[in-house]
């Protein structure tokens, strides 16, 4: 049996700061053509997390207006949706149609309106800046959509 000589263990004692930087090299450019592809679902997400929602409280303002024959009032709010209103007219047949209300998906309440701009109630996120206009994650994102 030989014994392999000293030249040959250097050579497979492990990699060379060559091969190192060219899987980092690799890694990073990976990486630079992954993420921005990412964060961009992640905000496609949230619109349509936001979409979703506005449809549901659309859908639990109708069975509102289905039980009361009227939708809250601007004064009322979204609330009156979780909690019966004490103020304005007293919806006859109230009961909770929402356990809770949600968010939307960048943390602020959901707007209502009432009477609507766009048609008889909207109920809108102002998107991603958080104030009226916008384009693209920045929109608001509303009920007439």
């Amino acid at each position: 049996m030989t014994l392999p000589t000293i030249s040959a263990l250097r050579r497979s004692r492990g990699f060379t700061l060559i091969e190192l930087m060219v899987v980092l090299v690799i890694i990073g450019v990976l990486a630079a053509l992954i993420v921005p592809n990412v964060l961009d679902r992640a905000e496609e997400a949230r619109v349509t997390a936001a979409r979703t929602d506005v449809n549901n409280l659309m859908q639990a303002l109708k069975l509102y207006k289905l039980d009361n024959q009227r939708y809250p009032s601007a004064e009322q709010g979204l609330q009156s949706l979780v909690t019966k209103p004490s103020v304005g007219a007293i919806p006859p047949n109230w009961k909770p149609y929402l356990d809770k209300l949600p968010n939307d998906p960048w943390g602020r309440s959901y707007q209502y309106a009432n009477p609507g701009l766009k048609g008889e109630i909207d109920i809108y996120s102002f998107g991603a800046d958080g104030v009226i206009g916008g384009e693209g994650k920045d929109a608001e994102i509303g009920s007439w959509q």
